[in-house]
């Protein structure tokens, strides 16, 4: 049986406190990726080896064997104290003006082998990677449409443990993972980004990432083999959105599901809706205008952090010029 640790984006100290090979192979990021307010680190395998080829994401894909992917658990996260003070409690105004970037349909044709249900995307899945010490953890992220097509978007916590912690190794994105089966196969990334205020941190109002993904085996872009969603910034704190991930505290982890809920503020930059999903669903996407015939919406935020068990409620950090900020930084740096 999975171990379902408490439900909360910031690292517990004990993981914190654990060092690896990767970790002292681990630079600290350019001075000038901090000045913009993002950072990121080359994806590295867990013996430190930064995957820069062909060769090494390989050697990722063929370490997720599906037993070690049964084994995946959520981290151990710790409660942290939702802010109380009046200027946290008050309704901040957006930082710029509303923008979109369209999704996009895939470029290929590809065989549906697993079968589409009634709100299951193939831009959404399940994500894998390896903590320091070893362990085997699991989020769900989704992908954004981008001229590069190598985009994919999840939760600041599910690359980097936060204040004090270190990036995560092994990095996989399985799309529309259910039940064993991967019918698009497996990505994985060559570079991970974030926002440096959840780096030094753990600031719930940046925990946004964005990971660059290699080609498959087949040299095919993941934005041109499932499509890409749209991404909406500063659209107000009130909208109506489908929010997709692979909670374990429904299914076990193993297929999406999915909260249809209007949105509101609740403290800083942080949005909440009503949904009974936890755990796993971490790094999932709340996707405005969601449509269900072909799997695409705009990403209007990711699922951050609950209550444990769930008290119906989740929040996500609120899309401003932020993740605007972060996108683009993660375009330039993709090949």
């Amino acid at each position: 049986m999975k171990r379902h640790p408490q439900w909360l984006a910031v690292a517990s100290l004990a993981l914190a406190l654990i060092t690896t090979g990767a970790a002292t192979a681990e630079a600290k990021p350019p001075a000038n990726d901090r000045d913009s307010g993002n950072t990121t680190t080359v994806a590295r395998t867990g013996d430190g080896r930064a995957v820069t080829s062909d060769a090494v994401a390989k050697e990722v894909a063929a370490y997720w064997t599906p037993e070690r992917m049964a084994a995946a658990v959520d981290l151990d996260f710790k409660r942290q104290k939702e802010p109380t003070t009046a200027s946290s409690r008050a309704v901040p105004k957006p930082n710029g003006p509303s923008g979109a970037i369209p999704p996009v349909l895939p470029a290929l044709s590809n065989a549906d082998r697993a079968g589409t249900l009634l709100n299951e995307s193939q831009t959404v899945g399940k994500v894998y990677f390896t903590t320091p010490g070893g362990g085997l953890a699991s989020c769900s992220a989704s992908t954004v449409a981008s001229g590069k097509r190598r985009l994919v978007v999840t939760a600041g916590h599910c690359v980097h443990q936060g204040a004090g912690g270190q990036w995560y190794s092994n990095w996989q994105f399985v799309p529309r993972y259910r039940n064993g089966l991967r019918p698009f196969g497996t990505w994985v990334a060559m570079q991970l980004t974030t926002r440096t205020a959840w780096i030094t941190s753990s600031s719930y109002s940046e925990d946004m990432a964005i990971a660059i993904m290699n080609t498959n085996g087949f040299g095919q872009r993941i934005v041109d083999v499932v499509g890409g969603n749209g991404l909406r910034w500063n659209w107000g704190y009130n909208v109506n959105v489908t929010a997709l991930g692979y909670p374990s505290n429904l299914g076990g982890g193993e297929s999406q599901y999915f909260c249809q809920s209007g949105t509101w503020h609740a403290h800083d930059q942080v949005i909440r809706m009503w949904c009974n999903m936890t755990y796993g669903s971490s790094g999932g996407p709340w996707l405005q205008e969601y449509n269900d015939s072909n799997g695409l919406g705009y990403i209007n935020s990711t699922v951050s952090h609950g209550d444990n068990p769930g008290n119906g409620q989740f929040d996500g950090p609120y899309y401003d010029n932020d993740i605007k900020s972060l996108y683009d930084f993660a375009e330039s740096l993709s090949p």
